[in-house]
């Protein structure tokens, strides 16, 4: 095992020195921040330079798989209608990431970081293979709870209303494979939506329902009337 800091320039080089394949999916994923720049961007966007930096100064390297989001695709300001099929060639803007104002700096983070890897890994001939997944949920790995299973929890938490929203949603065993095969095979290039199905949270709450009668659910919808 080796320690490196996102922030601390030269912190991977050990770490990457010697391998062929690097897999970057360390980023911020925090919805609460105070300090958007300190907090999200720098890390996000910064941290992504200083390992791509490494990998520039490692020879052995031969394929970068970048873990970026669905967030990167999906804020055009072109309506997302259920006739529209959204893919890898969709670019989002941080002008039109409003709709999400709790996700906006995590959302502007992914964005900010996806161009920044793009541009750095042209400039340098570094070969990268991006992933997009959607909202990764599955076992963790951690102690602590992490944002995107906690879209899941705060159903069973006692909530009283779930959110009208639809998300993608992907599993984290799927998002895991899809990395090993972006490095493993030759052909693999650009971007790769991850998304396994896109559901409403009104779903969610009748899967759950289904499979753990016994939970306390959310019965109606946050944008109900009383």
């Amino acid at each position: 095992l080796f320690k490196a800091d996102l922030m601390e320039e030269g912190s991977f080089d050990v770490a990457i020195a010697g391998c062929e394949g690097v897999f970057h999916t360390a980023s911020p994923v925090n919805f609460n921040v105070t300090d958007p720049q300190k907090e999200v961007l720098d890390p996000a966007v910064k941290g992504t330079l200083n390992v791509l930096a490494a990998c520039k100064r490692s020879p052995s390297v031969r394929r970068v798989v970048f873990t970026s989001s669905t967030a990167t695709v999906l804020f055009t300001g072109v309506p997302r209608t259920p006739q529209v099929v959204v893919d890898e060639t969709w670019f989002s803007k941080p002008e039109h990431v409003n709709e999400y104002p709790d996700l906006k700096w995590y959302i502007i983070s992914k964005i900010l970081a996806e161009e920044a890897a793009c541009k750095f890994c042209k400039s340098n001939d570094i070969d990268m293979v991006l992933m997009n997944p959607g909202i990764v949920i599955g076992p963790m790995l951690q102690p602590t709870l992490n944002e995107t299973v906690a879209l899941i929890l705060n159903l069973i938490n006692g909530a009283e209303t779930y959110p009208n929203v639809a998300l993608p949603w992907v599993h984290i065993k799927d998002v895991a494979e899809a990395h090993i095969r972006a490095f493993e095979i030759p052909s693999a290039h650009g971007r790769c939506c991850l998304v396994e199905s896109v559901v409403h949270h009104s779903e969610i709450v009748k899967l759950l329902h289904k499979h753990y009668p016994t939970l306390q659910l959310p019965n109606k919808c946050a944008d109900d009337r009383a």
